[in-house]
């Protein structure tokens, strides 16, 4: 599952061919020993949870960086290799 961002922590990754369990464009959100799994259209947690404040930076994310995650989306879910997107921190 390649890492495609790092901030404040947080690692965000993508599973290549991941549609079964969640059937919905999302990212694995992880913070020390939490995860949580995130919906790439609205934000929405899928599955998990994380402390708030990293809650609201990742969902902050996802809005900013949108069109770059559902390009990984459509790389991923085609096997093809993804593309890093900017965290918050850079």
């Amino acid at each position: 599952m390649p890492t495609i961002s790092m901030f404040y922590g947080i690692l965000i990754r993508m599973f290549f061919y991941d549609t079964e369990k969640h059937n919905m464009p999302h990212i694995h959100a992880e913070y020390q020993d939490q995860v949580a799994v995130y919906s790439i259209l609205d934000g929405t947690v899928l599955a998990g949870r994380l402390p708030p404040k990293k809650h609201k930076l990742i969902v902050a994310w996802i809005e900013i960086h949108q069109e770059d995650l559902f390009a990984d989306w459509q790389l991923a879910v085609n096997g093809k290799k993804l593309f890093p997107i900017r965290g918050l921190d850079q």
